[in-house]
């Protein structure tokens, strides 16, 4: 299997771009003249076909030989952890099963090199090595981590410990079809993985469709994995003891003829006979474990394989390129002479890869389709009189989720605290809390709507992962508590910015914010997260909805469920409040970003622009109290505050389903134009930039600072400078 350098002179076109071409594999003739997966086939006819295991092998090579090819011609990537594991891989596809997701971001390249071979990436007009090779890691190209918009990849992956909540997802709303996602040892190391898929087994027992293939390598990116000093028996109780009924392990290291030193083993330093042997074994193995998986067992199947295995360094030395790894440099030429492959044998894996599961990922997996969504007919609105008693805002939304839950199977509301705490227990009642003991009292049983994980990234995880699978969901959560959540559905309404198909928006709820929370303290006073959300608006299809009322909050969801490919958090309180707007005011906020609540003349104006719900009563006060001064105001409630930046300041035009719905100078002067204004929120300021960066008038800001343990929201206000007192104070200085 020495290559040689000479290029042939014919090749396919689809390898231009491939600098080395190695002699036939012995045994070419017998095992190579025919493709494996046979025309009109979706895969291999057995594991144990001797040509079947023969061109996987060609195949996982194949996956190295591009990797190399392609990460060297930027000397940037990550090679190696894919690479310990490409014989696994190689066997899922020809096994027929591409749904393949991914927790390790790291494996772009191998996600790349699989897409390339089956054609998929021929949809973004990259039909040679050589096109793949010029937009490696380029804009509008192939990100250095998988995004939402690479045809036949089904998840983003860049932060460890997500990429298990697509796999669920996909499988809940999939039953018979298989997704199994790659997991490195050292994203086995995050917290979160593990518990996330214990509790989707205890609330979902029967949904065993989703398959983590393990690449235990003995590496993480700098240094030996965490989990490199257990044994085989450890490994596999520690999975048994985390619910797997089924852990189905193969380790190199049985194959090895060539003594290699330490648990872990390169095979691609076998003998060419071993290596069949042990692709033999992965084959058979990956087969037990899909059908167990298929077949109603939780399953994780382990691949034990030298971290860099056929590529240019062993080891964490593996994980990636560095500027002295290019193409010209003595040890890049010569790894990809040693994985080097005859063109006969890039024409056989192009057309199995073709062929495997039914055609390109790019035309087959469950992303490339819009997922049906049921009617949801009617929303049940209830608009309460303005003036009249004051409502739970949250209560009123949950009779809109139940509504929703009832009329759509596939919804799912997910929360870590629980509905009841969040005034939303009408959706227990309705829906049902997902949970294997029945008990009316708590309104749970086996077959419920309701997801609880006592995990924010489980909860976020889930309704995320649903979303961009296709199907509605709602994440509630305290805003205390909801930053633990936060990454995942950052990943997901990034990669929805990006997607070629149409999705639900990801939409949350967060209640019990920190004016609420006084007897607890700081620790449950953390409005900081809505900094994070204000920051993200720039991105263009996130909108962070703050309705004032009881009403306003049912327009805003209302208006939530039409929207695609977006992310939208609403923030509301779970105590009873005045109804200050009609659905109308709502909706036009909506639209305009915000709306006037009250307008005093006088012979100067005063604007507050006030984002929330709580922080109005402080400055309805002092709007009382500045009427006496003969001083105007104008209360305008915020709603919608991404409609309020210029068009220039988000990435609005970059998204797909881009909304350019902004509100023109006219209408910003007409909400906000007077003599001073004054921002008020009782969470981060930085929601309050869009109307901060066009006023032209004098200004202030009040605003979160820090919490403290209070008997009450006004107190908590007062600790923070949000008094009728301050504002007024502060309104007589400005106009004066």
């Amino acid at each position: 299997m020495t290559a040689t350098t000479p290029k042939p002179t014919t090749v396919p076109d689809f390898c231009e771009g491939i600098q080395y071409f190695g002699e036939a594999w012995p045994d070419f003739e017998t095992h190579g003249n025919t493709p494996a997966i046979a025309e009109g086939s979706k895969a291999i006819a057995s594991p144990r076909d001797p040509a079947g295991v023969y061109q996987t092998l060609l195949y996982a090579d194949a996956l190295r030989y591009l990797m190399l090819q392609v990460t060297g011609s930027k000397a940037s990537g990550h090679p190696g952890g894919f690479a310990s594991q490409a014989e696994a891989y190689a066997a899922l596809v020809m096994l027929g099963y591409k749904n393949i997701m991914t927790e390790v971001g790291h494996h772009a390249p191998g996600f790349y090199s699989a897409a390339f071979l089956d054609r998929s990436l021929e949809d973004m007009e990259i039909s040679t090595v050589q096109q793949m090779r010029d937009r490696f890691r380029e804009m509008h190209g192939l990100l250095g981590h998988l995004s939402g918009c690479i045809p036949g990849l089904l998840n983003p992956a860049g932060p460890l410990g997500q990429g298990q909540h697509f796999a669920m997802a996909a499988a809940l709303l999939h039953r018979d079809t298989l997704f199994p996602f790659t997991m490195g040892d050292g994203g086995m190391g995050e917290p979160y993985p593990v518990s996330a898929m214990a509790h989707f087994n205890t609330a979902y027992p029967e949904v065993t469709n989703f398959l983590p293939v393990l690449v235990w390598n003995g590496y993480s990116q700098e240094h030996h994995s965490m989990v490199s000093t257990k044994t085989n028996e450890e490994m596999i109780a520690y999975w048994k003891g985390n619910g797997f009924a089924e852990v189905v392990l193969v380790d190199a290291k049985d194959f090895d003829d060539k003594n290699q030193a330490g648990d872990y083993i390169d095979s691609s330093a076998f003998s060419f006979e071993k290596r069949l042997e042990f692709t033999k074994a992965v084959l058979e193995n990956v087969d037990k474990a899909a059908k167990s998986a298929l077949g109603g067992t939780l399953t994780i199947f382990i691949i034990k394989q030298l971290k860099g295995t056929g590529v240019h360094a062993r080891g964490s030395k593996s994980h990636n390129l560095y500027p002295k790894d290019t193409l010209d440099s003595p040890h890049m030429i010569e790894a990809l002479k040693e994985r080097a492959l005859p063109v006969a044998g890039w024409e056989l894996v192009r057309k199995n890869c073709e062929r495997a599961a039914g055609g390109p990922a790019s035309k087959t997996v469950v992303t490339e389709f819009e997922y049906p969504l049921a009617e949801l007919g009617q929303l049940p609105l209830e608009e309460f009189a303005v003036g009249g008693d004051p409502k739970v805002a949250t209560t009123a939304m949950g009779a809109l989720i139940a509504h929703v839950g009832q009329k759509d199977p596939h919804f799912l509301l997910t929360n870590a605290d629980g509905n009841a705490a969040s005034g939303i227990n009408n959706v227990n009642q309705a829906l049902k809390i997902i949970h294997p003991t029945p008990d009316d009292i708590y309104f749970q049983g086996p077959k419920g709507q309701v997801y609880e994980p006592l995990s924010e990234d489980a909860c976020a995880g889930m309704a995320a992962g649903l979303a961009l699978m296709g199907a509605r969901t709602v994440w509630c959560s305290y805003e205390s508590f909801a930053i633990n959540g936060v990454p995942i559905w950052q990943t997901v309404t990034q990669a929805m910015a990006e997607l070629r198909h149409l999705t639900p928006s990801t939409i949350t709820l967060f209640t019990a914010g920190a004016l609420e929370q006084g007897r607890n303290g700081w620790t449950h006073q953390r409005p900081e997260i809505e900094a994070y959300f204000a920051a993200m608006m720039r991105n263009g299809n996130v909108f962070a909805l703050f309705p004032p009322d009881a009403n306003s909050i049912q327009a805003c969801y209302e208006w939530a469920l039409t929207t695609k490919n977006k992310g939208i958090t609403i923030t509301a309180s779970k105590s009873p409040l005045p109804i200050r707007t009609t659905f109308e005011q709502t909706r036009q906020g909506l639209r305009d970003g915000a709306v006037v609540l009250q307008e005093v003349a006088g012979d100067q104006t005063v604007v507050f622009a006030v984002v929330g719900d709580m922080p109005l009563i402080p400055v309805f006060e002092a709007a009382a109290y500045l009427e006496t001064e003969g001083i105007g105001v104008r209360i305008v409630s915020v709603i919608n505050p991404r409609r309020l930046y210029r068009s220039q300041d988000t990435g609005w035009d970059t998204c797909s389903e881009a909304d350019g719905g902004f509100l023109d100078d006219a209408g910003f002067e007409k909400l906000f134009g007077g003599d001073a204004l004054i921002g008020v929120t009782g969470g981060a300021s930085l929601m309050l930039e869009p109307i901060m960066l066009r006023s032209q008038v004098k200004r202030d800001t009040f605003a979160w600072r820090r919490g403290e343990t209070a008997s009450s929201a006004g107190q908590v206000m007062a600790f923070n400078g949000l008094t009728a007192e301050t504002l007024t104070k502060r309104a007589i200085e400005l106009v004066h």
